[in-house]
């Protein structure tokens, strides 16, 4: 994970970068502050992997947090005010983050920071098409953050697709990684697991009940799409009996 510091006197624009570090599951908040002073003592403690920094702050700078810190931590700027954009990036910031802050625009941030701190941790899905005629010992190895996982194809509830990462629901655990859903898609075996929605894949055999459009896994309701919906159907009709 990256160790990520967010420092502001505003507190509103702290509780923004506070949600949007918490939907990036390779970042890791260890603290968010209004104090300056607070942060760089973390920061030359060695404790930080990344800073965002607002510029404009009444005890410490920016501009001057960085000459302090000394490339101690990576730093993304945030501020209102432009004309700080030239001399941060003379100072080796990562990127330079305008208010308000889009999600789009810190997700592209937070991407090149990530290939600048972890330029050989970007994860992937390894993954084979699985065997279709002994499910119950197939299984795909997928690549976390900090290890490659085996995951057996019979322990899979549904996977969920956000962006660029998907996870992968069991019954006892939540396992993310950095891919798209169309090569796990291709992955899995048609036999097992079906596309329902742009954003889901479920297993056929954990579906517990369907209700017009909407699939029931456990306590999780998974919607059907419109694009997918009729080969879904046609699939479990040709199951019912």
């Amino acid at each position: 994970m990256i160790k990520c510091l967010v420092v502001d006197d505003e507190p509103l624009a702290l509780h923004i970068l506070e949600d949007y570090i918490s939907k990036m599951p390779f970042l890791q908040l260890v603290k968010a502050t209004t104090n300056p002073i607070e942060a760089l003592t973390l920061v030359q403690a060695g404790d930080i992997d990344l800073v965002f920094l607002d510029v404009q702050m009444p005890e410490l700078t920016g501009i001057q947090f960085l000459k302090i810190a000394n490339g101690k931590a990576k730093v993304i700027l945030t501020t209102a005010y432009p004309q700080y954009a030239l001399e941060g990036y003379e100072l080796d910031v990562v990127d330079y983050l305008l208010k308000p802050i889009a999600f789009d625009r810190f997700f592209k941030s937070v991407q090149k920071a990530q290939g600048i701190i972890q330029p050989v941790t970007k994860t992937v899905v390894q993954a084979e098409p699985a065997q279709q005629d002994d499910f119950s010992t197939d299984f795909i190895f997928v690549k976390t953050e900090h290890k490659i996982q085996k995951v057996y194809l019979h322990n899979i509830l549904f996977i969920e697709g956000l962006k660029d990462y998907i996870s992968i629901f069991t019954a006892a655990e939540r396992i993310i990684t950095l891919q798209g859903m169309k090569k796990m898609e291709d992955a899995l075996p048609e036999k097992h697991f079906v596309r329902v929605h742009k954003s889901y894949i479920v297993a056929l055999n954990k579906i517990d009940s369907i209700e017009r459009s909407r699939i029931q896994i456990g306590d999780k309701i998974i919607p059907v799409g419109d694009t997918y919906r009729d080969e879904f159907f046609k699939i479990i009709d040709d199951k019912n009996v």
